[in-house]
């Protein structure tokens, strides 16, 4: 006997979107486990990104290992702790990446995610507020997408400033072509988040009573009979639970999908033993080829206070900022984690940009707290779209609630070294130009005294953080060096399947939530065929 058709082990980007599909269909038994908390007070909240960044309640406060190439530093690496996952707290910046992303992940060998797949899905799962259905943009689907309607004379004179450098402009960076400097598009509607919470799970479990979620509830491990998953076991309320279902999905992410398969007896074998686990499949990838983007950050005074939300939103301005919010939905707490974008390539005879900058009429003094420095002024950050290197992610002991060792082995690839130095070099361009005389005061952070390609590295080392994308630790794909195939199917277990952003073969160019959802969206279509 089963308990349930479908589990899906975590609530997140894609867990969410492919429970709320699956339910579409009410003969269907689902089963959607959360390990977080339903939801919390100041998710639907845009600026939630900076107020939840180091709050237990809805951030699970990763962080990573001292490694010497980041000056031994442990960096943090939030997680969201709710239902909806990373999208309840995330920085609400839309981006389905470019089409090289997913027609590399075909050429890999995994059939069925090209650009040509996979882009009626990205249109399928959005409503482009703002467009017109033309270039493949979704005006139907459950999640809203609208772009920044902030006004600011600062906006303005960047965008003058990235043309005087010598830097295109584009309506519609989600379109086919994403290169140039645009306003963001956002995960935002009416001042509201548009978490997979809302648009997708709160709606299905209106919709039927076929989807039962359940949140805290903690998954331990996968259940094994041989070669075939046949449930899960998880803890709620200090209660050990099983459940039993004809096919298991992990969903928990780039951290915690892995985790989970290691405590469950499916890794590396020497590692496994080491920490007192049984070995029930090996499967060498586990864990392996994980990506994340380094993001280095440059922060100028401004001239003119009244362009900076250092200004705008400290003080009274804080009550000022709160009060518009609460009556427009606009201002300071409406803003995702940057209000414009501009994709570049660092050097003209690349096909496709390779970096990814940040625009911010504001700066942070620590970015563990996101509290605003006490002075006007701006930052720009920058990261490289497609990192080399690779890191892995992987338990520390048998416990299911340590935290796993996260390495992110950031800058270990000479490509990384030469895009970040090239990037850094092109944010200090665009800011020094002309139409930015009028806003421009001196360089805060790191300061001009850094200027070569030495310093700007070993700048970049010591000060970067993460953007908070990690991917690929459960590799699709077919041969040794993967974890599921192109279908998601762990390989060599049957029953067990992984949807989420730690199956991408490769990091996607940008953001990674829609790219997520995304797949959450694939694994729904690819299990209904298989029903």
């Amino acid at each position: 006997m089963v308990d349930y058709d479908y589990i899906i082990v975590g609530a997140g980007s894609a867990g969410g979107a492919l429970a709320a599909r699956l339910s579409e269909n009410t003969e269907t038994r689902i089963l959607l486990l959360e390990a977080g908390a339903p939801s919390h007070p100041y998710s639907r909240m845009p600026l939630s990104f900076g107020l939840l960044i180091d709050n237990p309640a809805a951030n699970w406060l990763y962080e990573s290992e001292p490694e010497p190439g980041t000056a031994n530093r442990r960096i943090p690496v939030p997680r969201g702790k709710l239902l909806g996952g990373s999208s309840a707290i995330n920085g609400l910046v839309w981006v389905r990446g470019q089409p090289l992303d997913y027609d590399t992940w075909a050429q890999m060998g995994c059939r069925g995610w090209s650009w040509q797949d996979v882009a009626p899905l990205f249109t399928r799962m959005e409503h482009f507020v703002d467009g017109d259905g033309s270039n493949g943009r979704g005006t139907s689907g459950p999640l809203k997408v609208s772009t920044v309607p902030d006004q600011n004379p600062l906006y303005d004179a960047l965008f003058k400033a990235a043309e005087a450098a010598g830097y295109k402009l584009n309506p519609d960076y989600n379109s086919e072509d994403q290169e140039g400097v645009v306003k963001t598009q956002t995960s935002i509607y009416k001042g509201r988040r548009m978490s997979v919470a809302h648009c997708y799970i709160e709606p299905a479990m209106k919709r039927s009573h076929n989807l039962h979620v359940v949140t805290n509830a903690h998954t331990l491990r996968v259940l094994l009979e041989g070669r075939r998953c046949i449930g899960v076991e998880y803890e709620k309320e200090g209660k050990i639970v099983q459940a039993r279902a004809k096919e298991t999905i992990l969903s928990a992410g780039g951290v915690a999908s892995p985790q989970i398969l290691e405590l469950s007896g499916i890794g590396q074998p020497e590692l496994l033993r080491k920490h007192g686990i049984d070995v029930k499949h090996e499967l060498q990838a586990v864990g392996e080829n994980f990506r994340d983007h380094i993001n280095a950050r440059i922060i100028w005074r401004v001239k003119d206070p009244r362009v900076s939300y250092n200004h705008m939103a400290r003080g009274v301005g804080a009550v000022t900022q709160m009060m518009k919010y609460l009556a427009t939905g606009g201002g300071f707490m409406s803003l995702p984690s940057a209000p414009l974008l501009a994709f570049l390539r660092t050097r003209p005879e690349l096909a496709t940009p390779d970096v990814q900058m940040h625009l911010v009429p504001y700066s942070i003094k620590d970015p563990k707290t996101r509290k605003l420095q006490d002075f006007p002024s701006m930052t720009i950050a920058c990261y490289q779209l497609r990192p080399e290197s690779l890191g892995s992610i992987h338990i520390r002991s048998a416990d299911p609630k340590a935290q796993p060792a996260i390495r992110f082995n950031f800058l270990a690839d000479p490509i990384d070294q030469r895009a970040m130095v090239d990037g850094f070099r092109m944010m200090r361009r665009i800011v020094d130009a002309a139409p930015m005389d009028a806003y421009r005061d001196s360089e805060f952070s790191p300061g001009p005294s850094v200027q070569s390609d030495e310093e700007i590295l070993t700048w970049i080392r010591n000060n970067s953080q993460t953007a908070y994308h990690p991917i690929g630790t459960c590799r699709m794909g077919p041969g040794p060096n993967t974890v599921v195939d192109d279908k998601l199917r762990v390989h060599g277990i049957e029953g067990l399947r992984v949807a989420d952003a730690s199956i991408f073969p490769t990091m996607p160019s940008g953001n990674t939530n829609a790219p997520s959802i995304m797949v959450g969206e694939k694994a729904a279509d690819i299990l209904k065929a298989a029903a």
